[in-house]
């Protein structure tokens, strides 16, 4: 491939990823213009362009979507790339033909790679070509009776998608003949109204499996690495939440097998740029998914435990130049989690919470990577996706991230529209996440709006809480006279570094009592319960977690 200089970049996209680009951009000395609609032209994004152009109404199709007005203001504004971003655009086989029929570079794969994996039955039919295994499915272009009987064949439950879709939109799980023949004509028009084709097909559907995912780069002379695994289990709706890298607890030889395939399958296509290939995992077998023709927005992970800045590469690679790394030269650092934190309430079953953000502190702290759309005094709209920002948070391991957090989650007060935290919380509570990573069912069995109320309680912070610096524990006793017990006792106050409290009586001698009082122990000593009741009438305790002690 011949070298092309890239001098300016439109960026087809809006909100964080815009973002992204720029500076990505920037770093590389290389220009921007960025589009906006008409609703967007006070967004972030809008205001810290370069050049903006504003090319349509607030409706998709009228702007974002609409391939001749970007064409037409990337020639416009002496652009010679297009970086598409992630949605929108960015898996448009037609898009990207265009892109370079009009003399531009695309920043993405070759048209024709976009088109067979954007076709999740062609997909599979090519990487099982080259020894990718797929879960038993059908073709696509067949109709209700036929699919019915490639259902009977493979076995219930199976699970219907649309053949152009993405995101979860146009799919149904189906336990039998009749469930099948209600779900199609609904899996058949949601995909007609997403991806403007009806087609779907079906295929086996893996009982409680999670989704782990490998990020992929190729370049223009058949070179093909990968950055590593990523775990995206935690899910509502098919919609990843939460995203980790490198995905825990996978047997060595599991994930060295996930990589080869997903190797061999951007190889099945001549793929070129950065690319994710998507597989189900259950216990030690592993089926193709799909593969994401683009820069996903979970890419921070893998930037975080690699050190390498995959948007730049994306640019380096679209300018004819080979891959800067082989395999063996790319290492892994550390675990990191990304948190999507949505304007949406986890307590209404995610509904949107569109407004303005009346106030906004961001978690200040060494190890968090805050990629964001918003600041404060943006209004989310109504009209796009309601992601406000990516917290991405880098751990020495698991359990270290895990922890650290929860210090940034509750460290993160935002104002003004309701937002997803509690929930990501409420996660990172849960032991079944903290003990090894969950199925991608998981969060539909489990969440509860009581759960999620019960956490935004927890983030009710106390004014006399200290937080612990270096490492180190802080305390604080308070002396009081029991006048049920006629004694003088003390109340140790352990102030822990994910914000709450921790109190225990001290005996006399200066030895902390073995009955201890926390909410959720049953048959305690009547006489410590009636101490620490003492106490709260005397002392007004932290109001963390309802004003209880915890211990």
């Amino acid at each position: 491939m011949e070298k092309r200089e890239i001098k300016k970049v439109l960026i087809a996209n809006r909100g964080e990823i815009a973002l992204r680009v720029q500076r990505a951009c920037a770093a590389m000395g290389i220009r921007t213009v960025s589009i906006a609609s008409e609703a967007d032209r006070n967004a972030l994004f809008a205001r810290q362009a370069e050049q903006l152009i504003v090319i349509g109404a607030p409706p998709p199709r009228e702007s974002y979507l609409n391939m001749e007005k970007i064409i037409a203001a990337a020639q416009s504004s002496g652009a010679d790339a297009v970086h598409p971003g992630y949605g929108f655009l960015s898996e448009n086989a037609d898009f990207a033909r265009k892109v370079i029929e009009a003399g531009l570079n695309y920043i993405g794969p070759r048209p024709d790679s976009i088109a067979i994996m954007g076709s999740k039955t062609a997909a599979r039919e090519r990487v099982s070509q080259y020894g990718v295994h797929c879960t038993p499915g059908s073709a696509a272009g067949l109709s209700d009776p036929e699919l019915a009987e490639k259902a009977a064949a493979i076995g219930y439950p199976v699970l219907i998608k649309a053949v152009a879709g993405g995101g979860g939109r146009g799919m149904r799980v189906a336990n039998s003949a009749h469930e099948l023949a209600e779900a199609l004509p609904r899996a058949r028009a949601e995909a007609l109204k997403n991806f403007s084709s009806e087609d779907v097909y079906i295929e086996k559907y893996i009982l409680l499996p999670r989704h782990v995912e490998v990020q992929i780069f190729g370049d223009a002379y058949g070179n093909v690495v990968h950055f590593g695994t990523r775990d995206c289990s935690t899910q509502r709706r098919h919609q990843k939440l939460i995203e980790e890298a490198p995905a825990p607890n996978l047997p060595t030889a599991l994930r060295e097998s996930i990589h080869a395939a997903a190797v061999q399958a951007a190889k099945s296509v001549n793929y070129r740029g950065a690319g994710t290939c998507e597989f189900l995992v259950s216990g030690s077998d592993f089926y193709f998914l799909e593969m994401n023709t683009r820069i996903q927005v979970e890419h921070p992970v893998t930037e975080a435990v690699t050190g390498v800045d995959l948007v730049q590469l994306q640019l380096k690679v679209a300018m004819g130049e080979p891959l800067p790394m082989t395999q063996e030269q790319i290492t892994f650092n550390g675990h990191a989690i990304e948190f999507r934190i949505y304007a949406e309430d986890p307590c209404r079953n995610f509904a949107p919470s569109n407004g303005l953000i009346t106030a906004l502190k961001r978690a200040d702290l060494p190890w968090v990577r805050e990629d964001f759309a918003f600041e404060e005094g943006d209004q989310v709209n109504i009209f796009y996706d309601a992601m406000i920002s990516k917290m991405i948070i880098l751990g020495d391991d698991r359990l270290d991230s895990i922890e650290k957090s929860i210090e940034a989650l509750n460290a993160y007060q935002l104002e003004g529209v309701t937002t997803s935290i509690a929930y990501h919380l409420w996660l990172l509570y849960n032991e079944a996440f903290r003990k090894s990573p969950i199925d991608i069912g998981f969060v539909e069995r489990e969440l509860t709006p009581e759960a999620v109320r019960a956490i935004k309680a927890c983030r009710l912070r106390d004014p006399r809480h200290q937080k612990p610096t270096g490492g180190a524990e802080v305390k604080s006793t308070y002396n009081y006279t029991s006048k049920k017990f006629g004694k003088t006792c003390e109340i140790e106050i352990l102030h822990t570094r994910n914000g709450t409290f921790v109190a225990r009586p001290v005996d006399m001698d200066g030895t902390r009592a073995r009955n201890m009082y926390c909410r959720r122990s049953n048959g305690l000593n009547d006489a410590v319960k009636c101490l620490i009741n003492d106490v709260l009438e005397q002392v007004p305790p932290p109001q963390l977690f309802g004003g209880q002690l915890h211990a």
